[in-house]
């Protein structure tokens, strides 16, 4: 392939993850092996200055070839830093193929548009109290319309020469509904960061064009099951590359039941994902995946030209594709200024590995019972490592792990990397919490399963006895907790029940029947979290992944002293729900489960009183928001949410009312 441009030397980022007053933890990749230097400028306060060149020094190297670097800076401070003060931040690289004499070059010059308007640095603020938080999931680059993290970049260009004070934070009820925020303590990404699964065809062929340029290492596929194909080269240049991988991926014998017959026949491919046709499958695939959707860098070094081998229809599928990447990356600039300015927390749901991941134990026996179906699922959760995990809580990565990592970016596709994905597969550190006040605690809602032992089809608890027990104990101590669970604890009912239903016929994958009422263990675990005695007065519970968005107060029937409850789902980034039904199961659901109504006691949270706000604007009644945004949840000195937002296209901000508050609206 022709050389489009010279190789920028920084990649991605840098993206802020867990930073505390004695640590600093950042992410960033280069295209060459680099020392770097961080100057940390509090307002007020005296500078830091930090040469980082090795582990001892705070900073970690992985490299997946000559022209792919992953650095993480990981970095205890002797001298803590002040709270509740600006903090700008100079970070200078030199890069050591350059020679002993290269000079250090800083972040403003290697990444353009970095700051803000008015400043000269990058920084970020680092709060003794959270006081609002961004958070959303799901985040397609080829859905149509505005993406949310553009948006949140187009707050923080306002707040940053106006924030309020704390006078104006806590005036929640007569405050302005487009009034700005304080700037924010942290930005959470609650699951499906990419997808996996669904990938548009001009970014599959930017993928390809990126590993040739970068030069990764070709990864084997023998013995996986694919006859004629035995590296990613194959792979790439297959006929079926492009819009019909789903006719290479696995397939499974199933049972010859009725209903089966009905549904889905004899075989079923064991991907359950209706746009598996460009699904990733190598290593390569899925670390670079994560360069296009957070930097523009990458972008500038491919020319996703059609593939010749396209149908009619697919070349017209890629043309449409084609202008959504487009939109896509002309915001990614916004996006990379965003996460270099606040501490971004992440965490996977399905879309991140492939559709419907673990949803039972019969999808778990045909997926990690198939050579290359494991291998794809692997090869998602060593990208996940290295793009997100890692920077979530870095000390549960322990050193022999990530030395057994580097062989597998040396040299993928062997016994190592299959012994590697094997031990990941074993892996309990997925969740984390940060150390925010309140605390900022994180599920993991998909590896540690609470699995059906009456049926396989049975969908499985999305988290097992073990981990509800051990969040019980974290949970310990504390009057509030920020606790992130991918899905919904608290869900539109209807849309459960229905799920139910499907489970009875054995048909959960035709629903996506995951959801923390469907199994009888982890609901009743679950709730009874809530009602122990020892247990936080005030829990914001925030959740993604359904793709559209809602806020709902939950009190305990007949216990005034709490806990409250509030459920906040902001879904999706770049993702929604199709509009019609959305509004059909809207309508439904309010005539047959509002607050009043006895059909509540014919399920699971029948202790509960659980009251739905309106999104203001929206057609009357309507209590789940439509639309591609990203939440905005601010909290007073005792972890309450005073107001709950979603920021959608053109900076709109929607506020969830209170039902009392409806009367009051201009």
């Amino acid at each position: 392939m022709t050389d489009i441009s010279p190789l920028p030397k920084l990649l991605a980022g840098p993206i802020l993850r867990r930073l505390t007053p004695d640590r600093i933890c950042l992410w960033l990749v280069t295209s060459a092996p680099a020392e770097l230097e961080l100057e940390l400028l509090p307002q007020g306060h005296p500078a830091q200055s930090h040469r980082l060149i090795d582990p001892s020094s705070g900073l970690r190297r992985l490299n997946a070839s000559a022209s792919l670097h992953y650095l993480l800076v990981d970095l205890p401070l002797q001298q803590p830093l002040p709270q509740d003060c600006w903090i700008d931040y100079q970070l200078s690289l030199r890069f050591i193929d350059s020679g002993p004499a290269a000079d250090w070059q800083p972040l403003t010059e290697l990444a353009e548009g970095i700051c803000y308007p008015g400043r000269q640095l990058p920084g970020f603020y680092l709060p003794s109290q959270v006081g609002a938080v961004l958070h959303g999931s799901c985040r397609k680059p080829h859905h149509p319309g505005a993406d949310g993290l553009v948006e949140a970049d187009r707050l923080l260009e306002r707040c940053i020469g106006a924030p309020e004070s704390d006078a104006e934070r806590s005036d929640a009820e007569s405050s302005d509904a487009r009034g700005l925020p304080e700037w924010p303590s942290l930005l959470m990404l609650s699951g499906d960061q990419i997808y996996a699964d669904d990938v548009a065809g001009p970014m599959l062929r930017a993928l390809h064009q990126l590993a040739e340029r970068l030069e990764l290492p070709a990864e084997s596929l023998q013995g996986l099951g694919l006859s004629t194909i035995d590296s990613c080269q194959g792979l790439y240049q297959h006929h079926d590359s492009y819009y019909r991988r789903e006719r290479i991926l696995p397939q499974t014998e199933r049972g010859q039941a009725l209903l089966e017959q009905l549904f889905r026949g004899a075989r079923k491919p064991v991907f359950t994902s209706d746009s598996a046709h460009n699904h990733l499958i190598t290593l390569a695939e899925c670390l670079l995946i994560y360069l296009l959707v957070w930097s523009p860098e990458p972008w500038r070094l491919v020319r996703p030209r059609m593939p010749a081998e396209l149908s009619d229809a697919e070349q017209q599928r890629y043309r449409a594709e084609q202008l959504a990447i487009e939109q896509f990356v002309a915001g990614l600039g916004a996006v990379r200024r965003l996460l270099a300015h606040l501490p971004v927390a992440m965490q996977f749901d399905d879309h991140d590995i492939t559709d419907d991941w673990n949803l039972n134990r019969e999808w778990e026996e045909a997926a990690y019972g198939h050579p290359l179906s494991r291998r794809m699922i692997g090869n998602g959760l060593l990208a996940y490592l290295l793009n997100q995990g890692w920077g979530n809580r870095p000390e549960a990565f322990e050193q022999g792990l990530l030395e057994a990592l580097q062989r597998v970016l040396d040299q993928p596709g062997g016994k190592s990397h299959d012994e590697l994905i094997d031990e990941l597969l074993r892996f309990e550190g997925w969740d984390y919490d940060w150390q925010t006040q309140p605390p900022l605690i994180v599920l993991d809602t998909r590896t540690r399963r609470w699995r059906s032992e009456s049926r396989p089809h049975k969908p499985s608890g999305l988290i097992d006895w073990e981990a509800l027990t051990d969040l019980q104990r974290r949970l310990r101590g504390h009057d509030a907790v920020l606790l992130v669970s991918p899905a919904p604890v608290f869900g539109v009912k209807l849309i459960e029940v229905i799920q139910r239903i499907f489970t009875f016929f054995g048909q959960p994958l035709l629903v996506d029947a995951e959801n923390w009422m469907g199994h009888p263990g982890t609901a009743h675990g679950i709730l009874n979290v809530f009602r122990h005695p020892k247990t936080p007065r005030h829990f914001v519970v925030l959740s993604g992944d359904v793709h559209y968005s809602f806020v709902y107060d939950i009190h305990l029937r007949g216990r005034r002293e709490g806990p409250h409850i509030w459920q906040i789902c902001s879904s999706g980034l770049r993702n929604n729900f199709p509009d019609k039904l959305l509004a059909l199961f809207d309508h439904l659901n309010r005539w047959l489960y509002s607050p009043r109504s006895p059909l509540n006691w014919f399920t699971r949270r029948r202790r509960m009183t659980i009251t739905p706000r309106k999104p203001k604007g929206t057609p009357s009644g309507r209590r789940l928001l439509n639309a591609n945004g990203i939440g905005l949840v601010e909290l007073d000195p005792q972890g309450r949410p005073w107001r709950i937002r979603q920021l959608v296209a053109d900076g709109e901000m929607v506020a969830f009312v209170r039902k009392e508050e409806e009367a009051h609206w201009d």
